[in-house]
């Protein structure tokens, strides 16, 4: 028994990380609807960002979040205005250029870190919690939260401040927006800004976790996709749910069948979610949305 629950712990604590991960790309994809290939990159870019603030000023990647998120958020802004606004009519190619800019972040990165493998986890990352014979992982157990709270947060900003709901208006019927006076063009550039800043931030909080190269962004955007799907495309509880479900599902899977199998996994759950119920646990069937849909 106390094993069985090593392991669901070891899952929650895992699900923590993945939805986090996964908020950002959900927003993205729920407001702009467009699915960003990039998302991992971000997320990529926090980690250096937190690894070299550690490594050059001392700075706590906890504490180097305030400076990291904002940057990133303003690449997001940059990256919504340079390259997906010129390209609004035409959504294939929007994809195809998130696709374009996943491979250009991977290779700069390569070209300044020389493919070398950066780590500080065994400074930061090694405390653990000891509860009866359940390990519990610092680290994870604070990402964990800050997922609880960035999702809580959201929700009450997307439900209760007049730019979260204007960008609710724009999900819900961009036509219908822009006659009510929103400017739909400056709230995809904002909610793209959010969504790339919850990567930065969740680079930073994994930068003790996991060690950081050029291409580790692609270990969180595969799990991401099975995240959003399962919970529901465009839903920012349903991404932090669908990350917990991912979590306990590959934890269980690794201890009683393989650890090697945790791809696999992930895209069973995408397939198994995409035929049985398409929106999603906590998507609309017909139109993804942000947060809660308003109760009549």
């Amino acid at each position: 028994m106390d094993q069985i629950l090593n392991v669901l712990v070891f899952g929650l604590l895992l699900g923590g990380i993945y939805g986090l991960v996964s908020i950002g790309l959900n927003l993205i994809f729920g407001v702009v609807r467009i699915v960003n290939f990039a998302q991992g990159e971000l997320v990529m870019f926090g980690m250096y960002g937190s690894y070299y603030a550690y490594a050059e000023f001392g700075l706590s990647p906890y504490l180097s979040v305030l400076v990291v998120a904002p940057l990133v958020g303003l690449l997001g802004v940059a990256i919504q205005r340079l390259v997906i606004q010129p390209l609004h009519n035409e959504s294939n190619m929007q994809i195809f250029a998130t696709f374009g800019l996943l491979m250009m972040f991977q290779n700069i990165m390569l070209a300044v870190s020389k493919g070398q493998a950066l780590s500080i986890g065994g400074e930061v990352g090694a405390n653990v919690l000891t509860v009866g014979d359940i390990r519990i992982s610092v680290v994870r157990l604070v990402t964990l939260v800050a997922t609880t709270l960035i999702t809580i947060g959201l929700h009450l900003f997307l439900r209760h401040t007049m730019s979260g709901k204007a960008i609710r208006a724009v999900t819900q019927d961009k036509r219908a927006a822009r006659v009510m006076g929103i400017n739909v063009e400056r709230t995809f550039l904002f909610t793209f800004g959010i969504g790339a800043a919850l990567a930065g931030m969740a680079g930073a909080l994994l930068t003790p976790i996991y060690s950081i190269t050029p291409a580790v962004g692609g270990n969180f955007i595969l799990a991401a996709f099975a995240v959003v799907v399962l919970g529901g495309l465009g839903s920012v509880w349903g991404a932090y749910i669908g990350g917990l479900i991912v979590g306990v599902v590959e934890a269980f899977a690794g201890y009683y069948i393989d650890p090697a199998f945790k791809n696999a996994i992930w895209f069973i759950i995408f397939l198994v979610v995409l035929i049985v119920r398409p929106s999603g646990l906590m998507g609309q069937v017909g139109a993804e949305e942000v947060g809660f849909r308003e109760q009549n």
